[in-house]
């Protein structure tokens, strides 16, 4: 069961499928698909939102393999402004906001929830994710929360085949990282 998380500004609700509709209105737009995972449709059909939730995010939370939450400001709780994943396997966590919310540092937020999730509480060793190169605001989140590069390999995206950075941290190094946070807080 995947359990609403709460940051200063945000709440994270478990996905659930009538948070479609909001999405297929918000998500299909080029600058914020174009460095996801090329199996992102693109153009985005009308009713992507609902079929990749009912047939696979879902299931997926179900089954215990991925955990998939919605993001909307702690002001306005009803509306969907951005999603965030995480995944077993290979690569670990994604996510999206919407353009009106970029720029913001929402996401880093979103991320440093979901991050302890994956440590704290799933006990995963090791977190990875997969950007592009040219997707410096994704990179920069991972800069931050003091995430190293691994990898280098070329990936398929939305736009295209690029450059792509392999990202990772470990259960130890992300307690270090988020004890300097609180040190620095302090």
């Amino acid at each position: 069961m995947t359990p609403t998380l709460e940051t200063s500004r945000l709440i994270l609700r478990p996905l659930q499928l009538q948070d479609a509709a909001q999405v297929q209105v918000l998500f299909p737009r080029w600058e914020i698909v174009r460095f996801l995972a090329n199996r992102v449709p693109w153009p985005y059909p009308p009713d992507e939102a609902l079929r990749f939730y009912r047939d696979n995010a879902l299931p997926a939370a179900e089954r215990g393999e991925e955990w998939h939450w919605t993001l909307r400001l702690k002001t306005h709780p009803t509306e969907v402004i951005g999603g965030i994943s995480l995944t077993k396997g290979e690569n670990n966590r994604g996510f999206w906001m919407g353009l009106p919310w970029q720029r913001q540092g929402l996401m880093s937020e979103a991320c440093d929830v979901v991050t302890d999730y994956w440590f704290d509480v799933l006990k995963f060793p090791v977190l990875r994710v997969p950007k592009a190169v040219l997707n410096t605001a994704s990179r920069r989140i991972s800069q931050k929360q003091g995430m190293r590069v691994i990898a280098h390999e070329d990936r398929d995206y939305v736009a295209g085949r690029f450059p792509s950075e392999i990202w990772e941290i470990n259960a130890e190094e992300w307690r270090a990282y988020r004890r300097s946070q609180q040190s620095a807080s302090s």
